[in-house]
């Protein structure tokens, strides 16, 4: 069938972060809001069919999950990214920002020093910080092109760290890591015996002429020396359900993992995440095509409009998920007034870059992820102010 990807739906009133805190954010309630990395597109009406019927059962108390719930995200993994992961080697968790805290507080002691890589997701510095833990940054250079990683310095800064957080594929600057990089990366880490945590939660939002690869899947080495985190939430707007698996194959460091995640009786869980997620896995992969298309589509339409109409804001077409990293350095005012500039004369509510680390001063996120007329009336919008 045709999935529909252009109707606007209303999400105010449904207690919607993206909606329904404009004000208490942005100080402007009438904002277009692009920033949340959830999507302005409806859930497959396959997976909301499974949560009304299971909904529609007299009783919500404990539930377990069972073994073809991760078989079937075991299985979609392998289908789609070549990974042969084995079920035992997965444990839940209510979401990958849950899954790396849980990391650093279990598997890390305090003051060691973990590294991230910024401009990068902001939970990735409190995770560290806020635990007592030593945080490394291992920037990003902005090259012609594209993002690059600075392998140097990490050779320096692996001597001394317990673990490396990664964004694979990269949020927010949408880098698909190739198989050099992801290897020599792994290689450094590893001759250090720095542990990777590879969050992958955009791993299925990867772009025509691209393919993601999983961080573990490189090599047995590499399979035992790194945690991955999987989720449908970003790929089918489930991010509500809060639903995510962490894939460890070294049999001792899982144990660790989950005897801390026990410990928290965070790995509970609740009915519905656990029925969508195993329905995506199983009937999603048309739905999935549709939409990368369509996102493939608002990404080229954004990106030759900005080219053509802005041709001072700097950014690298994504190689994956739904978002744009927006460079306004040509520009000659502060970080300060180009967000009040962006939020009151155009009209626009997207995620200030500094909360991605100083190196997003002067940079915006943009939420591509909603109908093409939200998107081309946002950027006339923008364009009255920045063309």
């Amino acid at each position: 069938m045709r999935y529909d990807f252009d109707t606007i739906i209303d999400r105010t009133g449904t207690e919607s972060v993206k909606y329904d805190l404009r004000e208490s954010v942005f100080g402007n309630a009438e904002v277009i809001p692009m920033w949340v990395a959830d999507m302005d597109f409806p859930t497959p009406d396959f997976i909301r069919k499974a949560i009304i019927k299971r909904a529609a059962t007299d009783v919500y108390g404990y539930t377990f999950r069972e073994a073809e719930y991760f078989n079937s995200i075991a299985q979609w993994i392998t289908r789609r990214h070549g990974w042969k992961v084995q079920k035992e080697w997965m444990s839940f968790t209510p979401g990958i920002v849950c899954a790396f805290n849980f990391a650093v507080m279990g598997l890390t002691k305090e003051n060691d020093e973990i590294i991230i890589q910024p401009p990068v997701y902001p939970p990735f510095f409190r995770a560290v910080e806020e635990h007592g833990r030593k945080l490394v940054l291992n920037p990003l250079i902005d090259t012609d092109e594209g993002f690059k990683m600075d392998f140097e310095l990490l050779e320096q800064q692996a001597k001394t760290a317990k673990m490396l957080i990664l964004s694979n594929p990269h949020n927010p600057v949408g880098r698909c890591w190739n198989y050099d990089e992801l290897k020599r990366l792994g290689e450094i880490c590893i001759k250090n015996d720095v542990l990777v945590f590879s969050d992958e939660i955009h791993c299925d939002l990867v772009l025509p002429n691209y393919k993601h690869l999983p961080f573990a899947s490189i090599s047995q080495e590499f399979e035992q020396h790194s945690i991955t985190a999987h989720a449908a939430s970003k790929t089918f707007n489930l991010a509500g359900l809060a639903t995510s698996s962490v894939i460890i194959a070294n049999e001792q460091l899982r144990k660790q993992y989950t005897d801390f995640l026990h410990s928290t009786e965070a790995d509970l869980g609740n009915i519905f995440g656990k029925v969508a997620t195993k329905t995506a896995m199983e009937k999603g992969e048309e739905w999935l095509q549709q939409l990368l298309h369509y996102v493939n589509d608002n990404i080229d339409f954004a990106v030759n409009f900005i080219h053509k109409e802005m041709p001072k804001i700097r950014l690298h077409r994504p190689e994956a998920t739904y978002m744009l990293w927006l460079d306004f350095n040509a520009y000659d005012f502060d970080d300060n007034e180009l967000n009040r500039k962006m939020i009151f004369e155009a009209g626009l509510g997207l995620n200030k870059g500094h909360e991605f680390g100083v190196q997003g001063l002067k940079c915006l996120r943009m939420n591509l992820a909603c109908p093409r007329s939200i998107i081309a009336k946002a950027l006339e919008q923008m364009k009255e102010v920045f063309g």
